[in-house]
Formats: structure tokens, sequence, C-alpha cells
């Protein structure tokens, strides 16, 4: 009866890795999309200023200045945003890891248990037959 129980609280700990991991895979692709934006935020940006530049540069400076100093901000905003998302999914991921981590440790020792177990029953069984 002791290693049914021991079986069925290792099939537990199985499930709950896979629920991690499947935590684990969404917070690594999500931080992967972030970073994606990350990259097509600055390449707009450097489009937006490139345009700015050559439309404003030479005919209207003082437009100029004002439009690029609001393309700054808009990044700066933007890259601000993305840089906070990607901070609380690397402390998700964290949490996550350290989670699948103790159950690992819960798991192994369970694992141990139950292999002492069937061995003390094996040994003990033998022992009776003599």
């Amino acid at each position: 009866m002791a290693i049914s129980n021991i079986q069925e609280t290792l099939l537990l700990y199985t499930k709950q890795k896979s629920l991690l991991n499947d935590k684990l895979s969404t917070t690594l692709m999500n931080l992967l999309n972030c970073s994606k934006q990350v990259a097509n935020s600055q390449q707009m940006y450097n489009e937006n200023i490139n345009d700015i530049y050559f439309e404003y540069y030479e005919e209207d400076p003082d437009n100029y200045e004002i439009l690029m100093e609001r393309a700054e901000q808009d990044h700066e905003l933007e890259l601000a945003n993305l840089n906070s998302w990607e901070e609380k999914l690397e402390l998700d991921k964290n949490n996550i890891e350290a989670q699948l981590n103790e159950v690992n440790t819960f798991e192994s020792s369970w694992t141990k248990l139950l292999q002492n177990n069937i061995k003390s029953d094996f040994s003990y069984g033998g022992a009776q037959g003599q």
C-alpha cells in the first residue's frame, strides 16, 4: 500500500512538473517576443529619424528639432514599457525555475523513498520464505 501511495505522489509531481514546464515555455516565448519587439521598435525609430532628417533638416530646422525630440521621447517611452515587461517576464521565469527545482527535489526524495521501500519489501519477503 505504501508503495502505491508513493507512486501516486510521484505522478502528482510529474503532472506538476509538466504544468511548470508549460508555463516556463510560455514565459520564454514571451521573452523572445519582447526582444523582437525591442528590435522592431529600434528599427522603426531609426526609419522615423531618417525620414525626419531628410524631410525637415534643411527646410525647416525649428520643426526638425521638435519632431526629433518627440520621436526620441516616444521611443524612450516605448523602450521603458518593453523593458518593464521584460523584467516582469524575467522574474516570472526565475520563480517558475525555482518552483521546478523544488518539485524536482521533492520528486527525487520520493523516488529514493520508493526505491528503499521496494528494496525493503523485497528483502523482507525473501527472508520470510526461508
